[in-house]
Protein backbone atom coordinates (compact mmCIF):
# COMPACT_ATOMS: atom_id res chain seq x y z
CA UNK A 1 0.00 0.00 0.00
CA UNK A 2 1.36 3.40 -1.00
CA UNK A 3 -0.02 5.31 1.97
CA UNK A 4 -1.28 8.86 2.23
CA UNK A 5 1.23 11.68 1.80
CA UNK A 6 1.33 13.85 4.92
CA UNK A 7 0.60 17.47 4.01
CA UNK A 8 0.90 20.60 6.15
CA UNK A 9 -0.36 24.16 6.15
CA UNK A 10 0.31 26.90 8.68
CA UNK A 11 -2.53 25.69 10.92
CA UNK A 12 -3.20 22.12 9.83
CA UNK A 13 -1.66 18.70 9.39
CA UNK A 14 -3.32 16.36 6.90
CA UNK A 15 -2.39 12.80 7.78
CA UNK A 16 -3.62 9.22 7.43
CA UNK A 17 -6.53 8.13 9.60
CA UNK A 18 -5.78 5.81 12.52
CA UNK A 19 -8.15 3.43 14.32
CA UNK A 20 -7.68 5.62 17.41
CA UNK A 21 -9.54 8.36 15.51
CA UNK A 22 -12.78 6.31 15.43
CA UNK A 23 -14.44 8.31 18.22
CA UNK A 24 -14.02 11.52 16.20
CA UNK A 25 -15.23 9.83 12.98
CA UNK A 26 -18.37 8.63 14.77
CA UNK A 27 -18.96 12.10 16.23
CA UNK A 28 -18.50 13.76 12.84
CA UNK A 29 -20.58 11.41 10.71
CA UNK A 30 -23.36 10.88 13.28
CA UNK A 31 -24.36 14.55 12.91
CA UNK A 32 -27.23 15.32 10.56
CA UNK A 33 -25.84 18.79 9.83
CA UNK A 34 -22.72 17.09 8.38
CA UNK A 35 -24.47 14.20 6.62
CA UNK A 36 -27.44 16.06 5.12
CA UNK A 37 -25.60 16.89 1.89
CA UNK A 38 -23.73 13.58 1.53
CA UNK A 39 -25.24 11.01 -0.82
CA UNK A 40 -28.64 10.56 -2.45
CA UNK A 41 -30.14 9.19 0.74
CA UNK A 42 -28.20 10.82 3.58
CA UNK A 43 -27.97 8.86 6.81
CA UNK A 44 -26.08 9.35 10.01
CA UNK A 45 -23.51 6.91 11.35
CA UNK A 46 -24.90 5.00 14.31
CA UNK A 47 -22.10 3.00 15.89
CA UNK A 48 -18.40 2.72 16.58
CA UNK A 49 -18.19 -0.36 14.35
CA UNK A 50 -19.16 1.77 11.35
CA UNK A 51 -16.49 4.32 12.22
CA UNK A 52 -13.78 1.66 12.50
CA UNK A 53 -14.91 0.07 9.22
CA UNK A 54 -14.84 3.43 7.42
CA UNK A 55 -11.33 4.17 8.66
CA UNK A 56 -10.28 0.74 7.40
CA UNK A 57 -11.65 1.52 3.93
CA UNK A 58 -9.89 4.88 3.90
CA UNK A 59 -6.59 3.30 4.95
CA UNK A 60 -6.93 0.63 2.25
CA UNK A 61 -7.01 3.22 -0.56
CA UNK A 62 -3.89 2.39 -2.55
CA UNK A 63 -3.10 5.20 -4.96
CA UNK A 64 -0.02 7.31 -5.54
CA UNK A 65 -1.97 10.61 -5.55
CA UNK A 66 -5.45 10.00 -4.10
CA UNK A 67 -6.04 9.91 -0.38
CA UNK A 68 -8.49 10.40 2.46
CA UNK A 69 -6.86 12.63 5.07
CA UNK A 70 -7.58 13.32 8.71
CA UNK A 71 -7.38 17.09 9.15
CA UNK A 72 -5.70 17.82 12.45
CA UNK A 73 -5.24 21.22 14.06
CA UNK A 74 -1.67 22.11 14.92
CA UNK A 75 -1.08 22.70 18.60
CA UNK A 76 0.97 25.78 17.78
CA UNK A 77 0.12 27.15 14.30
CA UNK A 78 3.16 27.51 12.09
CA UNK A 79 5.05 24.73 13.88
CA UNK A 80 4.85 20.99 13.37
CA UNK A 81 3.21 19.13 16.24
CA UNK A 82 5.30 16.85 18.46
CA UNK A 83 5.66 13.25 17.34
CA UNK A 84 2.86 11.12 18.85
CA UNK A 85 5.40 8.78 20.42
CA UNK A 86 6.80 11.54 22.64
CA UNK A 87 5.78 11.23 26.30
CA UNK A 88 3.10 13.69 27.28
CA UNK A 89 1.93 14.47 23.76
CA UNK A 90 -1.76 15.35 23.83
CA UNK A 91 -4.46 13.62 21.82
CA UNK A 92 -4.70 15.45 18.47
CA UNK A 93 -7.60 17.79 17.86
CA UNK A 94 -9.25 16.70 14.63
CA UNK A 95 -11.32 19.07 12.52
CA UNK A 96 -12.53 16.96 9.61
CA UNK A 97 -11.88 14.87 6.52
CA UNK A 98 -10.34 15.86 3.18
CA UNK A 99 -10.88 13.54 0.20
CA UNK A 100 -9.13 13.23 -3.15
CA UNK A 101 -10.53 10.15 -4.83
CA UNK A 102 -12.10 8.59 -7.89
CA UNK A 103 -15.64 9.87 -8.37
CA UNK A 104 -18.28 7.31 -9.40
CA UNK A 105 -20.22 7.78 -12.62
CA UNK A 106 -24.00 7.72 -12.62
CA UNK A 107 -25.38 4.41 -13.82
CA UNK A 108 -27.98 1.71 -13.36
CA UNK A 109 -25.63 -0.90 -11.83
CA UNK A 110 -24.64 -0.83 -8.20
CA UNK A 111 -22.09 -0.29 -6.93
CA UNK A 112 -21.53 2.70 -9.21
CA UNK A 113 -18.44 2.39 -11.38
CA UNK A 114 -15.52 4.87 -11.57
CA UNK A 115 -16.00 7.76 -13.99
CA UNK A 116 -12.29 8.24 -14.67
CA UNK A 117 -12.41 11.66 -12.97
CA UNK A 118 -10.85 12.66 -9.64
CA UNK A 119 -12.95 14.40 -7.01
CA UNK A 120 -11.91 16.66 -4.16
CA UNK A 121 -14.25 16.96 -1.19
CA UNK A 122 -14.38 17.76 2.52
CA UNK A 123 -16.44 17.05 5.62
CA UNK A 124 -15.75 19.19 8.69
CA UNK A 125 -17.05 19.08 12.23
CA UNK A 126 -19.49 21.94 12.96
CA UNK A 127 -17.21 23.14 15.78
CA UNK A 128 -14.70 24.04 13.05
CA UNK A 129 -16.98 25.64 10.47
CA UNK A 130 -16.38 29.26 9.51
CA UNK A 131 -12.67 29.28 10.38
CA UNK A 132 -11.24 28.73 6.90
CA UNK A 133 -9.99 25.21 7.63
CA UNK A 134 -11.84 23.58 4.71
CA UNK A 135 -10.39 26.11 2.27
CA UNK A 136 -6.89 25.79 3.73
CA UNK A 137 -6.94 21.98 3.64
CA UNK A 138 -8.55 21.74 0.21
CA UNK A 139 -6.03 24.17 -1.26
CA UNK A 140 -3.03 22.11 -0.11
CA UNK A 141 -4.62 18.89 -1.42
CA UNK A 142 -5.43 20.49 -4.78
CA UNK A 143 -1.82 21.73 -5.00
CA UNK A 144 -0.65 18.19 -4.16
CA UNK A 145 -2.86 16.74 -6.92
CA UNK A 146 -1.55 19.13 -9.56
CA UNK A 147 2.09 18.81 -8.41
CA UNK A 148 1.74 15.03 -8.86
CA UNK A 149 0.48 15.53 -12.42
CA UNK A 150 -3.30 15.22 -12.28
CA UNK A 151 -4.57 17.26 -15.23
CA UNK A 152 -8.06 17.94 -13.81
CA UNK A 153 -9.92 17.74 -10.51
CA UNK A 154 -13.66 18.12 -9.99
CA UNK A 155 -15.83 18.86 -6.99
CA UNK A 156 -19.56 18.27 -6.79
CA UNK A 157 -21.94 19.67 -4.21
CA UNK A 158 -25.58 19.35 -3.39
CA UNK A 159 -27.27 22.37 -5.03
CA UNK A 160 -28.28 23.63 -1.56
CA UNK A 161 -24.77 23.41 -0.08
CA UNK A 162 -23.71 27.04 -0.50
CA UNK A 163 -20.86 26.76 2.04
CA UNK A 164 -19.06 24.03 0.06
CA UNK A 165 -19.66 25.95 -3.16
CA UNK A 166 -17.88 28.94 -1.63
CA UNK A 167 -14.92 26.72 -0.70
CA UNK A 168 -14.79 25.49 -4.32
CA UNK A 169 -14.46 29.01 -5.67
CA UNK A 170 -11.98 30.05 -2.95
CA UNK A 171 -9.58 27.27 -3.99
CA UNK A 172 -9.82 28.31 -7.64
CA UNK A 173 -12.33 25.83 -9.05
CA UNK A 174 -14.66 27.12 -11.78
CA UNK A 175 -18.40 26.54 -11.59
CA UNK A 176 -19.64 24.57 -14.62
CA UNK A 177 -23.36 24.46 -13.79
CA UNK A 178 -25.38 21.43 -12.81
CA UNK A 179 -24.65 17.87 -13.84
CA UNK A 180 -26.12 14.42 -13.31
CA UNK A 181 -22.93 12.69 -14.49
CA UNK A 182 -21.91 11.51 -11.00
CA UNK A 183 -23.48 9.67 -8.05
CA UNK A 184 -26.91 9.31 -9.76
CA UNK A 185 -27.67 12.80 -8.46
CA UNK A 186 -28.05 16.33 -9.74
CA UNK A 187 -25.03 18.25 -8.41
CA UNK A 188 -23.33 21.57 -8.87
CA UNK A 189 -20.11 20.85 -10.78
CA UNK A 190 -16.84 22.67 -10.16
CA UNK A 191 -13.65 22.02 -12.10
CA UNK A 192 -9.99 22.84 -11.72
CA UNK A 193 -7.41 22.39 -14.46
CA UNK A 194 -3.73 21.84 -13.73
CA UNK A 195 -1.98 25.14 -14.54
CA UNK A 196 1.15 23.17 -15.51
CA UNK A 197 -0.62 21.00 -18.10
Amino acid sequence: MGGVTILETERLILRPWHTGDAEFVLDLYSRWEVQRFIGNQPRVMVGMGEAVELIGKWRALDHSIHGIWAVELKTHPGLARPEPSQPGSAKPQLAGTLLLKSIPASGSELPLQPSGDTEIGWHFHPDHWGKGYATEAARVVLDHAFARGLPRVVAVTNPANAASQRVCTRIGLSHRGQTDKYYNAVCELFEGMNPGS
